[in-house]
């Protein structure tokens, strides 16, 4: 392993570490949704569980993270070609699309997902 790789590692791996000590990113919920709550219900109308925004809120929020990590790997493999990492590309820009559902949640625009279409 060269020094340049094992330095991405290095580096790759303390801001990993420091981003789950501090919770991620500081990206603010949409002032409406803060001390709500998600009802997940059965087929009878009955809440199976209810999850605070915040939480649900704070795993989408690291779900884009890996997203943008992954997309810096395959960007960057240098064992992939130029199709391989396009085919890749498509998929995370699918996953971004599918997250779109849950725009209401941010507070500010920039911080949305966008597919295909953004």
């Amino acid at each position: 392993m060269d020094e340049s790789t094992l330095y991405e590692l290095i580096h790759e791996a303390v801001s990993q570490a420091l981003d789950a000590r501090d919770g991620g990113d500081d990206v603010p919920l949409s002032r409406r949704m803060i001390g709500g709550r998600v009802l997940f219900e059965d087929d009878q109308g009955r809440e199976a569980k209810a999850v605070p925004v915040e939480q649900l809120f704070k795993k989408i929020t690291g779900i884009r993270e890996k997203l943008r990590v992954l997309e810096q790997k395959v960007n960057n493999h240098d064992r992939l070609d130029a199709t391989d990492k396009a085919e890749l590309q498509g998929y995370i820009t699918r996953c971004y699309g599918s997250l779109t559902t849950f725009n209401f949640l941010f507070a500010e625009e920039e911080d949305k997902f966008r597919g295909t279409g953004g």
